[in-house]
């Protein structure tokens, strides 16, 4: 039995899911879940939890990686980034799982978890998935048999992609969309949560990957429309050539905050955000992903 699992970027989407399924009373729940954060109040929302646990630090820091580690039944890493230069990627996608990797190995960590993405390669045209490539081979170098996980992008209540599109079609007369015709497989929250929790209970001798993807294949524009119509907002979307939407997003990037689209993001599109076939899915776990269509109109038209 798990009982004492540490994640690391657990206040975000799917660690906040991840944490409440781990926790609930009638669940096979590990005694206690730690959160790794810098700043208490990104995991307010998580303190009532029972068994929830808060563990403050950078995990980006070797002395306190280490420390996290040691004594832990299980470890999750949940921690990415959207957006920034190869530097942020790497220390975020490639850097951190090699070091981390090595603690779990010192330590004899029998249960891990990696969260990657579908489309990663070495030679893949965006930093982001050849970062996200990286990370995952410093498990397998690692010799740690770990369960690597690879989603298409995630929906659900807290989603910043369907609510986004919700958000946009409610205010804008129409849609300017770089990117139109770019594949994705949504996948549920909960439906890659459920997965993170078969994996850590479940042995494995070697590094095993998964693909965790919806039952339906829709381009970005569908998705835009969708996310309209389910708000009851629904709008004309405009297709934009590839240079006006290479300067579109050249110009969000100039923009205070984070982008609503980067020109990496871009470039991670021109790989299908699919399930290849070649690697087992979610069945594989026992689970069934729920379609776009069940789940989103819940929240969306709550809008």
């Amino acid at each position: 039995m798990l009982d004492d699992v540490l994640i690391l970027g657990g206040s975000g989407f799917v660690g906040s899911r991840l944490c409440e399924m781990l926790l609930v009373p009638d669940g096979a729940a590990p005694g206690r879940v730690s959160v790794v954060t810098r700043r208490r109040d990104h995991v307010r929302h998580l303190l009532p939890l029972p068994g929830f646990h808060l563990e403050e630090g950078d995990v980006h820091d070797d002395a306190t990686l280490a420390r996290l580690v040691a004594g832990r039944s299980a470890v999750v890493n949940l921690i990415g980034v959207l957006h920034g230069d190869a530097a942020t990627f790497d220390k975020a996608h490639a850097e951190l799982p090699r070091r981390l990797a090595q603690a779990c190995r010192r330590e004899q960590v029998s249960q891990v978890v990696h969260i990657s993405a579908l489309g990663v390669a070495r030679d893949a045209p965006s930093m982001y998935l050849r970062s996200k490539a990286v990370g995952e081979a410093a498990w397998e170098q690692s010799g740690v048999p770990a369960a690597v996980l690879r989603p298409s992008v995630m929906f659900g209540a807290r989603d910043h992609f369907l609510n986004l599109f919700a958000r946009l079609s409610r205010f804008a007369p129409l849609v300017a969309l770089a990117g139109a015709e770019a594949q994705f497989q949504p996948v549920w929250v909960d439906d890659v949560a459920r997965a993170i929790v078969v994996c850590l209970q479940r042995s494995r001798d070697v590094l095993e990957v998964y693909e965790c993807a919806g039952p339906r294949v829709y381009t970005l524009a569908e998705l835009v429309r969708l996310a309209g119509r389910f708000s009851g907002h629904e709008r004309p979307v405009v297709a934009l050539p590839r240079p006006a939407g290479q300067m579109l997003a050249g110009l969000m990037e100039c923009l205070p905050g984070e982008p609503l689209m980067s020109r990496d993001n871009l470039a991670s599109m021109q790989v299908p955000n699919v399930a290849s076939g070649q690697r087992p899915g979610l069945a594989a776990l026992g689970i069934t992903p729920a379609s776009l269509e069940a789940i989103a109109p819940g929240y969306l038209s709550r809008r």
